[in-house]
């Protein structure tokens, strides 16, 4: 009788499908390609825009009753309200003092000024938007009128609290003037500024040497000029709360 030879494990009978041995790749592959998602996902963090961080983390605060950036938890008083408790974020602690930020955020709500005053932030610090139209100016002019100055003293009596450096920055939309006291935008821009800052001085004892004054015309307009909708925007002051470390 002629003796079977022994199976070597790669035959029909074997039970093997030929692989079976390289299977260990499939589920190291699937780490690598874990890994390496984990390591791109920290890369990410690392590279955080701080400046972006700020402006989202204003945004979303904002929502819920203040303009304050950072960590801290916001609690639903008695009355029904919002009111925000901060604490300050490791590093801000040269920039602009929120807890002011948020005041005037709350006054300007109370007083219903929402439409003539806007607060925004940009990476010089704090910028007080005041519209112009019939708000603080008549058209052409740079008087201040006893309506006009009630919104100024709201702004100031807050602003007044705050170390920071205040520049004000008188801005026009595109529309030329036609005027013989200011023969162009520049000169009105900046008459409107000087208004601002000698009522602050004069009138609301804010230090000199805090204050500064700009005028720019239509050089920097928020919105394209196309309609008068957005000319009326444009038509504005601007009161910046400058950055310790900007200044």
């Amino acid at each position: 009788m002629r003796r079977r030879r022994p199976s070597d494990g790669h035959g029909e009978g074997s039970g093997h499908d030929g692989g079976g041995t390289l299977r260990w790749l499939l589920t190291y592959s699937d780490m690598i390609t874990l890994l390496m998602a984990f390591f791109i996902m920290l890369y990410s963090m690392s590279i955080l825009n701080l400046n972006r961080f700020r402006e989202v983390a204003i945004s979303i605060r904002s929502g819920f009753g203040g303009l304050m950036p950072g960590q801290g938890r916001s609690t639903l008083s008695a009355s029904g309200q919002f009111s925000i408790k901060p604490s300050p974020i490791a590093g801000e602690s040269t920039g602009v003092p929120w807890q002011a930020v948020n005041q005037l955020q709350h006054v300007v709500n109370k007083t219903r000024l929402e439409k003539v005053v806007k607060l925004r932030q940009d990476e010089r610090g704090l910028v007080v938007s005041l519209v112009t139209d019939k708000a603080l100016f008549a058209k052409g002019q740079a008087d201040l009128s006893s309506k006009s100055k009630k919104t100024l003293d709201v702004v100031a009596g807050l602003l007044k609290k705050a170390p920071n450096q205040i520049r004000v920055e008188g801005h026009t939309c595109d529309l030329p003037i036609v005027s013989a006291k200011y023969p162009s935008n520049w000169e009105l821009s900046t008459a409107r500024a000087t208004t601002i800052v000698r009522y602050f001085i004069e009138e609301k004892g804010i230090p000199a040497d805090r204050l500064s004054a700009a005028g720019y015309a239509d050089s920097k307009s928020l919105v394209p000029n196309t309609n008068e909708r957005n000319r009326a925007l444009n038509r504005r002051v601007d009161v910046v709360l400058l950055r310790s470390d900007y200044q």
